[in-house]
């Protein structure tokens, strides 16, 4: 790392017309830039039977793996009002997805995977 530059900064000095002598003052440090995945996302997965459906989406594997938490111990709590009723006990995953690859008409799912009695 050249003189006193912050972390991740690296100037690469450049030569002038004498060997061996170079100008630091004249280099533009190299900004990191972003890893082009601007347009992956985490998302939560609901699965119940065959049939899985995108709960919901996060920018960060972090938070879409509390939601995940979150729903599953809702199922958890909830899990023996579903089997009496007859709603199946959805199971939550995570997973990375592109923007593109969510329906146009997408919206996140209530909690427990169904809604009006049955699951979206």
């Amino acid at each position: 790392m050249a003189g006193g530059l912050g972390k991740g900064v690296w100037r690469t000095p450049r030569l002038t017309k004498a060997p061996g002598v170079c100008d630091p003052g004249g280099v533009k440090p190299i900004i990191p830039v972003g890893s082009g995945d601007d347009d992956t996302l985490w998302a939560v997965i609901a699965t119940a039977g065959r049939k899985s459906r995108v709960a919901n989406v996060y920018r960060n594997r972090t938070a879409a793996l509390e939601d995940r938490a979150w729903r599953a111990q809702q199922v958890s709590a909830y899990e023996d009002f579903l089997r009496r009723s007859e709603q199946p006990v959805p199971h939550y995953s995570v997973a990375p997805i592109r923007r593109a690859d969510l329906p146009k008409k997408w919206s996140p799912l209530p909690a427990l995977g169904f809604l009006r009695g049955q699951f979206i």
